[in-house]
């Protein structure tokens, strides 16, 4: 829910109003960050693409038709964005398999050994962390999420159960799916 002096905000800022913009990337910058540096795992990238998704957002700014969508707006952009980054990555690397193993896999002698909840992110499928990070890190509900993400509530709750298992698998033993 958007509040009345946040849609004035808006307002003022689809009109071009510069100063009202700056106000919005201080109200969100920090939602916007840890859900890129969720999505990316790296912090430098994460900064990158935070200051591209603000841009993209200002371009863009004119065309929001409701002020009252506009964190859900600004966080579809932020993951669009995020996704079309790590699909670089993906093709500058070869294959999503490849990725994933730029992550040590723990042998059977160090499976004590605990990884970062960064690395374990880093484990899931592009579609489990988006879903993970909405709803447990962002606090978004399932509806939300499925409009955000244009898929149906129910692959929401699948994909959500699905990467809870998959992190608690690679949390407590170091493995991947």
């Amino acid at each position: 829910m958007v509040d009345e002096k946040l849609s004035l905000t808006i307002d003022r800022a689809r009109r071009g109003d510069q100063e009202a913009f700056a106000e919005l990337v201080s109200r969100y910058k920090g939602i916007i960050f840890r859900h890129a540096f969720g999505m990316l795992g790296d912090r430098q990238e994460a900064e990158d693409a935070s200051q591209e998704i603000f841009i993209k957002a200002y371009l863009a700014l004119s065309k929001l038709s409701d002020v009252h969508a506009f964190s859900s707006w600004l966080m579809r952009i932020a993951t669009n964005l995020c996704k079309d980054k790590l699909k670089q990555r993906t093709k500058a690397i070869g294959t999503q398999d490849m990725l994933e193993e730029t992550i040590p896999v723990d042998s059977a002698a160090d499976s004590d050994l605990k990884i970062s909840m960064q690395d374990a992110l880093a484990r899931l499928s592009v579609d489990q962390r988006e879903i993970l990070l909405l709803h447990d890190v962002q606090g978004y509900r399932y509806e939300e999420i499925a409009e955000l993400t244009d898929i149906p509530i129910g692959t929401v709750k699948s994909r959500l159960f699905s990467a809870r298992m998959s992190l608690r698998k690679i949390w407590n033993r170091g493995e991947g799916e």
